[in-house]
């Protein structure tokens, strides 16, 4: 039997077809591609070569996620004998905050591309700081420390700068131990001559939204405009809303915190707060910190703060702080003090 012949008009029917999904892949393509390079692409048969720009999904001003610098961690003198003269502070992304021997306070601010010409002042590691230079995979800079902080990175590896380079400042008129600073360009020269790694593949600590975080929805919410966390009986922490800048003007023992250089207080946009417990072990009153479990706590953002839980399961291992509904809780676009508080002391939010 003869097979029956496809009529010319079907053929043509087909053929059209065909190119019609040739044309539509090539366009897909095309797209696909301005896509993944984040580039300008010219619509085709546009007369006015007009332009799709592809955005990238999400564009931070804190952290740049493209980035695969490592993080620097800075110890910052925090006795009351310096308040005016610490440099720097605000150009941390992360600034911790916890208890040390006297009942003061010692800051450890981490940088990540960032160029600040003058940070300190500077002063020694003790060891419950050495789990937060880990959980950022930091370079660590530092004046000396306890004897368990430095048995602690040599154990754990972490990468000593020492001093970072740094200088005295003689022209304060405060003891010699309270007058040392550093930069940036000085911690890369000292990176460059150790040879030591200068890039990370670790995760970022912290999850960051571009878009603006709206705590007053969330389980447990409450107005969070003035926080005060007590440290011991000689030192206070707190942070004052601006509802204009969205941002928390920090105080301590209510005088404004303020920067040597810039004359300017120091702002934060997020706050993580919680407690652990703390033990004096030894005659210079160093203490100990249970750091390493479980707990909860707050998160604070434009003038909110909602109750979270942390974990951290280990020395190297990286804090993981969640709401209570159990999702990782997610930052606004700024900088963050994280504010490790002794369990027996009080939190007021309001």
């Amino acid at each position: 039997m003869a097979k029956k012949r496809k009529s010319k008009k079907s053929k043509d029917v087909s053929s059209l077809i065909y190119i019609i999904a040739g044309i539509l892949l090539i366009i897909s393509l095309l797209f696909a591609i301005g896509f993944l390079n984040n580039k300008k692409i010219p619509l085709l048969d546009n007369p006015d070569d007009q332009e799709i720009i592809i955005e990238p999904k999400e564009k931070l001003n804190i952290v740049d996620l493209n980035s695969k610098s490592r993080n620097v961690a800075v110890m910052i003198n925090n006795i009351r004998t310096v308040w005016g003269y610490q440099s720097g502070v605000q150009d941390a992304y992360i600034v911790y905050e916890i208890i040390t021997e006297g009942g003061i306070t010692r800051l450890m601010a981490i940088f990540r591309d960032v160029n600040p010409t003058r940070i300190g002042t500077i002063r020694s590691a003790r060891e419950y700081y050495v789990d937060y230079v880990l959980e950022n995979d930091a370079v660590y800079v530092h004046d000396g420390g306890s004897p368990q902080a430095i048995s602690d990175m040599r154990t754990y590896g972490v990468t000593d700068l020492g001093t970072g380079g740094a200088w005295r400042d003689k022209t304060l008129g405060l003891s010699s131990e309270h007058t040392e600073f550093t930069s940036m360009e000085k911690i890369y020269a000292k990176i460059s001559s150790k040879n030591v790694r200068a890039t990370s593949d670790k995760d970022l600590l912290l999850n960051y939204s571009a878009k603006e975080i709206d705590l007053s929805s969330k389980d447990g919410a409450q107005v969070a405009n003035n926080i005060s966390i007590s440290f011991s009986g000689s030192h206070t922490t707190s942070f004052v809303y601006d509802p204009d800048a969205k941002v928390y003007k920090r105080y301590q023992n209510n005088k404004e915190h303020k920067d040597y250089v810039t004359k300017e207080q120091y702002t934060v946009k997020n706050i993580i707060t919680y407690q652990v417990g703390n033990s004096t072990y030894d005659y210079k009153g160093r203490q100990r910190l249970n750091n390493i479990g479980s707990g909860s706590g707050y998160f604070i953002t434009d003038g909110y703060a909602v109750p979270i839980t942390w974990e951290k399961s280990s020395k190297e291992s990286q804090t993981v702080y969640k709401y209570l509904n159990g999702e990782e809780i997610t930052l606004n676009d700024g900088n963050t003090h994280i504010e490790i508080q002794p369990i027996n002391r009080t939190i007021t939010i309001n």
